[in-house]
Order: structure tokens, then sequence, then C-alpha cells
């Protein structure tokens, strides 16, 4: 701080303070890298549980096509018969099929390996899924 006595005997104070000093600079970036590592964890299990999501209505699109495709055949199609979704998180696939029954499959890949729990989703003709806990 820099005191100025003008020409009329007026004081005039001046504050030289420029910028941050290194001290508070390093303080500010603790209290970012503490936040950093509490938020993180919780942003990777959000986005885990997205693409679970994302999953989980492929499916369910998957089996109105398949009630479309078996409205005008004797059967439900087979992976080859009807188009699979293509994701970078899951691989999609149809097993079971009968002229009655079907199961959807949804298998993570590497890039969803946090999802440990909810490895497989399985969606059947009845709506029932499995395991009930990821749904």
């Amino acid at each position: 701080m820099a005191i100025d006595v003008g020409t009329r005997g007026k004081i005039k104070v001046f504050n030289t303070h420029q910028g941050w000093n290194l001290i508070e600079l390093m303080v500010v970036l603790a209290i970012i890298g503490i936040l950093a590592t509490l938020i993180f964890p919780s942003l990777q299990d959000h986005i885990v549980k997205a693409r679970r999501g994302d999953a989980q209505n492929e499916l369910f699109k998957l089996k109105i096509k398949q009630e479309d495709y078996r409205l005008s055949h004797v059967s439900f199609a087979t992976s080859s018969e009807l188009p699979l979704p293509v994701s970078e998180y899951y691989e999609f696939s149809i097993v079971n099929v009968s002229a009655t029954t079907f199961t959807l499959v949804a298998l993570a890949t590497e890039k969803q390996a946090a999802d440990s729990r909810c490895q497989t989703l399985a969606l059947d003709q009845s709506m029932t899924r499995t395991p009930a806990d990821c749904w």
C-alpha cells in the first residue's frame, strides 16, 4: 500500500495488491483437489447407471420389434432375422428362440466393466427381467 499526499493536503491511499500470491493459489488448488476426489466416484457411478438404463431401453425396443415380427411369422426372430442394437458398452443377442419364447440379452463390454453386479441384463417374452435388482 502506498500513500500519496496530494497538492491540496489530501492523503490518497493506493492499493498495490496486483494478484494472488503462491500460498493463496496452493490453497485454492488443494480445495479443488479435495472436492474432485469426493465428487468423481459419485459421477462415475451415475455414468454406469445411465449406460445400463440405455441398454435396458434398447432391450425394450427389441422386445417390441420381436412382438411385431411375431405378428407376421410363425415364431419369434433370431439374431440373424432382426437387426440388433449397436453399442460400445453392451453386446446384444437373442437366445432361446421358439414359436412362443425368446430371451433378449445385453452383455456388458469392457467399457462397462465397472458395473460388476449387472454384467448381463436379460428380458424375456413375459417381461421377466434378470437380474431383478439391476432393473
